[in-house]
């Protein structure tokens, strides 16, 4: 009894430096959806995102996510009965790639802590009808400068879950892109985070 007591004294003791270290930042990847506008339709994609803690209750923060499929709502009916719906999500010509930078203003600490952050960045639409791969994603950087690239804010919001370095963020907010005016579109972000 008192060798186990000892040994989980022992991994704890070890353990202590790592959850001490816990707080320099965050690594993570997503799952989003950005409900377009003015066309209001439904996109989905993936990213992920860097932040680095400059103080206890403020971290900067950068990301990038690229959306490649796109939900169609159909409505199907039999002569003479109630039209049933059903949601449909498929891989479209237009793709939306965006980037953003900004600071994430932090409550609370531990296992839950909510946020708030106001990013810029830019926001890049294309049409593109090769399948949705890494490839298509790099030569969508890589063309970057010769298409059309717009403005964007993101105010929002959102909490962190964690056990240990281990987590899931989940955030919302509004996606502002600026090309003959400002175009608001909500978009919802949820993915693992691992603290360092």
């Amino acid at each position: 009894m008192k060798k186990a007591i000892l040994a989980i004294l022992i991994i704890g003791l070890c353990g202590v430096p790592f959850a001490v270290a816990q707080d320099h930042g965050e690594v993570g990847a997503f799952a989003d959806y950005v409900r377009l506008q003015p066309s209001s339709t439904d996109h989905y994609g993936v990213g992920g995102r860097l932040s680095i803690n400059v103080h206890p209750v403020v971290a900067l923060e950068a990301e990038m996510s690229y959306d490649f499929s796109h939900g169609i709502n159909e409505t199907f009916s039999n002569a003479g009965s109630t039209p049933t719906g059903s949601a449909t999500v498929t891989r479209t010509r237009l793709r939306i790639l965006h980037g953003l930078f900004g600071p994430k203003f932090q409550i609370g600490t531990g296992a839950i802590r909510a946020f708030g952050t106001v990013k810029g960045g830019i926001v890049n639409f294309r049409l593109d009808a090769r399948p949705a791969t890494f490839s298509t994603f790099t030569s969508s950087i890589d063309d970057l400068r010769r298409n059309n690239v717009d403005g964007a804010l993101y105010p929002g919001g959102g909490v962190e879950f964690y056990a240990g370095p281990i987590g899931i963020r989940g955030d919302v907010g509004d996606l502002i892109y600026f090309n003959n005016g400002a175009h608001n579109n909500l978009r919802v972000a949820i993915g693992p985070s691992i603290r360092f």
